[in-house]
């Protein structure tokens, strides 16, 4: 007989086993019928994949670490491990794609789980993959709320745990939330699973990772260039390497192929051993480092795609700014202390400002891009640092004095440390007193006073730089996506809340400390402290905008910028300088950026204000046509929406959607393709967590972009042209009756409808067509998350 002990162990513990055993219990294997011939992954599976997995899973955010956009990722699996986790107290180990770890086995000591693996053969197959995807086909319809990147995953490592997933959450098949694939889609990823999952053969895999001759020879000359022994080249081409690491390279060949900049122990002509460090000025560890250059063969994803050419153009332009010049001090290369090579003004303090300055206003699309499309930019508590909406203009280097005065920065270098000199690894109480931000504030006070004593008659728009060429961007539109962002050539929308004006210490400041400096692996401290720098940096930005308004008028109009706040408790401090323009009326900002625009931009640059939602001063906004007969019926119609605190404003605001794609399919067959982007009113962004309380919705605002902008579209619309006056009307008076929600139902695609996966596609080819190099896969993850 069993001591009553353990009979009573026995009768708590067998329930638990019983229900634990009932939980766990593995799904059962799939049948698949025995394709007839071989299935090819390059040509077959990944275009597939493409088009159905990869538009979630690429990149930091895909869900459980699983990148679908290369046979690479496919092979190393999923993790539990977040890369995303703003709370963790010490940093992980990094896990990037052909960076951290190179082999299969590899992967799996840092914990990654095979999702194409199956522990059966034959006509069954029970790989996750394959379970994920057969359990949506039997179980189509979603409903609820469906949120990749917050919501509790799977994440399994293995059947069983699979199926007390999916037994709790029976509607969470793959593809997340939306339609389900067609079966003969789904027979053909089976049919590879069932073969073995194979990925490129070795011709395949030599195509896809060896550069076309005309590449191989520009790189050859580009490796020749940045790999010379003397120090000059040595460290131009070190200044290059960290403001390109994240760039896509093209080499003006016209092979449409891409490729990345990195370092390795190997020097050209020989097969590359990269330098995995965590940023691009760590310590390499080896006595040489040498530049090379390195195909990139996953699938372009548009959210991480930054295009920077290198053509001879390119070459002879850094041969003059780098190479020609006379350079501060003798050149010598310098070492990777943290405390030098985290501060961009002593690291690269003997190369002339001028010349670092003029290289990032050559290329200043790209470098905003890097804070937008980098690894920083996601999620909305990276995002609310910035407004929904403001335009960005640059100091000429003729009249930045920081540039022309290099002994200014030198002078105050120590106060140009950032928060990124300690590491990934920062200490709560660094973050939370927040020495970086006072140190920055001092620089900024000092800079305020420099210009006061400098320009006794005020700055006028020549110290506004107007671009030299035609492919130059001297003013820029930002637009905020409530947790992602896309940057513009341009003055796009309306007349925005706020304009930054930047000059070169706060541009190098803003690129090594949200770009080359954040380390997404980071720690919670590291993250924080980055998050409140940047308060000061945004703050900095808009002050060198008002220095050219009337002195009487800035504090009033910064205070306009954050409302509910004591300006001097957040560090604003106004230059006791004139304003070296003449207004003529009470509204110095509008009047200077129409300044700006109309008379004093470089015309071959091409910007001009946009023609559909930009209303001159004293222009309103007009009502909405009762009749379409002509263009500027539907121009007019689009203005009339744009009106602050409209219903349909509020509409997508609900609906969380404050990017949508339209389609309208014109009566002659061809179609056209709008961007609803929603600019949401914040009282001030100055905050950290909160933002609700600072939302004003009465002066929220939608503006219409012809094209497609963004990353992450939240829903798609498809009108017909006849259908254009009835949809109009809905967003002029969407009252959320049941009328008005059939209504939206027809011309909205919730991420449930049947005709989901045809829109994309063809919003993708759009996309496709219209930006053959610039663009890239569009991403779901943010698709509105509310199935119907």
């Amino acid at each position: 007989m069993l001591p009553a002990v353990t009979v009573r162990l026995l009768l708590i513990l067998c329930p638990v086993l019983l229900l634990s055993g009932c939980l766990s219990k593995a799904l059962p294997p799939v049948t698949v019928q025995l394709p007839t011939r071989a299935i090819d992954y390059q040509r077959e599976v990944k275009p597939l994949l493409d088009k159905r997995c990869t538009v979630c899973h690429s990149c930091y955010n895909s869900p459980c670490q699983l990148k679908l956009d290369s046979f690479e990722g496919v092979d190393r699996g999923a993790s539990r491990q977040a890369v995303y986790n703003g709370t963790r107290l010490h940093s992980m180990e990094p896990t990037r794609l052909f960076a951290d770890a190179q082999t299969t086995e590899q992967w799996r000591t840092k914990g990654f789980t095979s999702v194409t693996s199956s522990t059966v053969s034959g006509t069954l197959n029970d790989s996750l993959m394959i379970q994920m995807l057969a359990h949506k086909i039997k179980n189509p319809r979603s409903t609820g709320e469906y949120r990749s990147e917050a919501d509790d995953l799977t994440c399994a490592k293995d059947q069983d745990e699979l199926g007390s997933y999916l037994a709790k959450h029976p509607n969470n098949g793959m593809p997340f939330g939306f339609p389900p694939l067609k079966q003969e889609e789904f027979n053909l990823i089976a049919g590879w699973l069932v073969q073995g999952a194979k990925g490129p053969d070795q011709v395949q895999q030599a195509e896809l990772v060896s550069p076309k001759p005309a590449d191989a020879a520009a790189i050859a000359r580009w490796e020749a260039f940045l790999n010379r022994d003397d120090a000059k080249h040595g460290m131009t081409a070190r200044y290059l390497y960290e403001h390109l690491f994240l760039a896509h390279l093209t080499l003006g060949t016209g092979t449409n192929e891409f490729y990345e900049l990195v370092r390795s122990r190997t020097a050209p002509g020989m097969p590359i051993d990269l330098i995995a460090t965590v940023r691009p000025y760590d310590d390499p560890g080896v006595g040489r480092v040498y530049y090379r250059f390195r195909k990139i063969h996953s699938t372009i994803v548009h959210k991480t795609h930054m295009v920077f050419e290198l053509d001879e153009a390119r070459m002879k332009r850094l041969q003059e700014l780098f190479i020609d010049p006379d350079w501060l001090q003798v050149p010598r290369l310098v070492g990777y202390d943290p405390l030098v090579s985290a501060n961009p003004f002593r690291a690269f303090e003997q190369i002339p400002p001028r010349s670092r300055y003029q290289f990032l206003l050559d290329n200043v699309q790209y470098i905003i891009m890097t804070f937008i499309h980098g690894p920083v930019c996601k999620g909305q508590i990276a995002l609310n640092v910035i407004d929904d909406h403001f335009w960005v203009m640059f100091m000429d280097p003729r009249h930045d004095l920081t540039v022309t005065n290099p002994g200014f920065l030198r002078l105050h270098a120590d106060k140009l440390r950032m928060p990124i000199e300690q590491g990934s690894d920062m200490g709560i109480f660094s973050a939370v007193t927040d020495r970086y931000s006072k140190e920055a504030q001092a620089f900024y006070r000092a800079r305020q006073d420099f210009y006061a004593a400098s320009h006794y008659a005020g700055l006028g728009l020549e110290a506004l730089w107007r671009g030299n060429r035609a492919g130059d961007a001297p003013l820029l539109t930002v637009y905020r996506h409530f947790d992602n962002a896309s940057v513009h050539k341009g003055a796009l929308g309306g007349l925005p809340k706020t304009v930054w004006v930047i000059d070169y210490p706060l541009l190098e400041r803003i690129y090594y400390a949200l770009v080359a400096g954040f380390d997404v692996y980071g720690n919670m401290a590291h993250q924080l402290a980055l998050r409140l720098y940047m308060d000061t940096l945004r703050m900095e930005g808009e002050s060198y905008f008002l220095n050219f308004l009337p002195p009487e008028q800035r504090q009033t109009i910064m205070q306009s910028w954050y409302l509910g706040l004591d300006l001097q408790k957040v560090g604003y401090y106004p230059a006791a300088l004139p304003s070296g323009i003449g207004f003529a009326t009470g509204d110095p900002k509008r009047e200077l950026v129409e300044q700006v625009v109309d008379r004093h931009l470089l015309p071959a640059a091409g910007i001009a204000f946009d023609s559909i939602n930009y209303l001159r001063a004293g222009v309103d906004y007009p009502p909405l046509p009762t009749s379409f007969s002509s263009t500027d019926d539907y121009l007019k119609a689009f203005r009339a929406l744009a009106k602050p605190g409209m219903p349909f404003v509020a509409m997508v605001n609900d609906y969380n959607a404050n990017l949508a794609y339209l389609r309208i399919r014109q009566r002659e067959g061809t179609d056209r393709v709008v961007s609803l982007v929603v600019n949401r009113w914040h009282d001030n962004v100055a905050f950290l967590l909160g933002e609700n309380g600072r939302l004003n919705a009465a002066r929220d605002d939608v503006d219409f972009i012809p094209g497609l902008i963004g990353s992450y579209p939240n829903y798609f619309f498809d009108v017909r042209a006849e259908e254009l006056p009835d949809f109009f009307d809905l967003m002029a008076h969407f009252s959320g009756s049941s009328r008005d929600l059939e209504r939206l139902a027809r011309y909205g695609i919730n991420r449930s409808d049947d005709r989901f996966w045809e829109t994309y596609d063809w919003f993708q080819q759009r996309l496709n067509r219209d930006e053959p190099v610039r663009g890239g896969l569009l991403d779901l993850n943010r698709y509105y998350y509310q199935a119907q």
